[in-house]
């Protein structure tokens, strides 16, 4: 009897448990179901991944105010995007290197940059460190656009390289019409840096066919090598020893400085000229009198009341206190122009093809209008140094 009724009790414990289970089952159901729920809801709420950029340029060295200024131009432009939500609600990340003005660190330096995965690399800021990185983004077919870079070694090549100026031959013509029309020059000494030849060799000739086309002379081209061993009197000297009216410096900001200081004490008439490359601020606070008068072709206007430009300005100098510059302008531009292209771009766009197809995107003070091989024209206007400043002749 006992064990009947522990048989029933046992049953019946059994058919008891099965109600319970079977009771249990949506609840059970429920709770699964609301864990999901959660999990997706914060699975939802894990940013994406940033978008990555790169940036290139020389932060060390004596080129640095340009390599500097261009970061600054980049950095701000993506920070700005970030304040306002970013590429399609994604940060912007960017990543920066210095090549140090060589070309075997440079292309180091581009590999990382490929093994971080960017969309798009932002400089470099010199046309020797272009020449030397090209192949590298054309092999890994990354876009890199270039705010400075003029040389015309990379002109009308349907490649992977943009920038967001013009080559040297616009710049290196519009010097030479000034000085032999304006001026009404017809001898020039010419100093220009090895150590950027890509960009100085191919402006010096573009200038040579121009300058001599137009009827007048180069009397002496002096080659050196940028370095702190360099001999600015030296250098002097023997430019100034053709008995020039006009010496043409094709070098970067701190050696243009140096040789300017070296020709006022030795000759305080003749003319002295440089090129885009040399024409940041630092040219002015290192050269001092010695560069007042110094004329140049380039593509900032500094007096420029755009809009854009004054915005631009004021809060560069807000984030960083001290001037863009051209490096800065530029940089700037071409980080908004990559970012422009990274909203617009449709699933199997590359980003190439949208900055290509688009064409024209808005500069700070001007459009950038890029032809089919992403080479660029913008406004180009003749400067003189005057008070201590970058004054605008027309």
């Amino acid at each position: 009897m006992k064990r009947l009724v522990s048989a029933t009790c046992f049953d019946g414990c059994r058919e008891d448990r099965s109600l319970a289970v079977e009771s249990s089952l949506p609840r059970l159901w429920q709770f699964v179901a609301a864990l999901l729920a959660i999990g997706g809801a914060l699975a939802g709420c894990v940013p994406p991944e940033p978008l990555r950029l790169g940036f290139l340029g020389g932060l060390s060295g004596r080129v640095a105010d340009l390599g500097i200024a261009g970061r600054n131009g980049a950095m701000l432009a993506v920070e700005i995007r970030n304040s306002s939500g970013g590429v399609n609600g994604r940060v912007v990340e960017l990543l920066v290197e210095d090549d140090k003005q060589d070309p075997d660190l440079a292309r180091k330096a581009v590999g990382r940059l490929l093994e971080r995965k960017v969309e798009a690399i932002i400089g470099p800021m010199t046309s020797a460190m272009a020449v030397a990185t090209v192949p590298l983004v054309n092999e890994a077919e990354l876009v890199m656009l270039s705010p400075t870079v003029t040389t015309t070694t990379l002109t009308g090549i349907d490649d992977h390289f943009l920038r967001v100026i013009a080559s040297t031959a616009e710049y290196a013509r519009i010097s030479a019409a000034d000085h032999f029309e304006r001026l009404g020059l017809r001898r020039v000494a010419v100093a220009y840096d090895l150590r950027n030849r890509a960009y100085t060799e191919g402006w010096l000739a573009d200038y040579r066919h121009a300058f001599e086309s137009a009827g007048g002379t180069l009397n002496i081209t002096v080659p050196f090598s940028s370095s702190e061993e360099t001999s600015f009197a030296d250098l002097a000297g023997r430019l100034l020893s053709a008995k020039p009216e006009l010496v043409l410096i094709l070098a970067n900001s701190v050696d243009a400085a140096l040789l300017a200081q070296q020709i006022r004490k030795r000759d305080g008439v003749v003319r002295i000229g440089t090129s885009e490359w040399a024409a940041t601020e630092r040219l002015i606070e290192l050269g001092g009198k010695a560069v007042e008068g110094v004329m140049i072709a380039q593509f900032v206007d500094r007096d420029s009341t755009q809009p854009a430009y004054v915005a631009f300005r004021r809060r560069y100098v807000e984030r960083f206190g001290q001037e863009p510059g051209f490096g800065g302008l530029t940089a700037f531009d071409a980080a908004n122009v990559v970012l422009d292209a990274l909203v617009a771009r449709q699933p199997g766009q590359t980003l190439k093809q949208v900055i290509l197809v688009r064409g024209v995107f808005s500069g700070a003070q001007s459009e950038i209008r890029f032809d089919a091989t992403g080479d660029a024209a913008r406004e180009t206007y003749l400067t003189t140094i005057r008070d201590g400043s970058f004054v605008r002749l027309h």
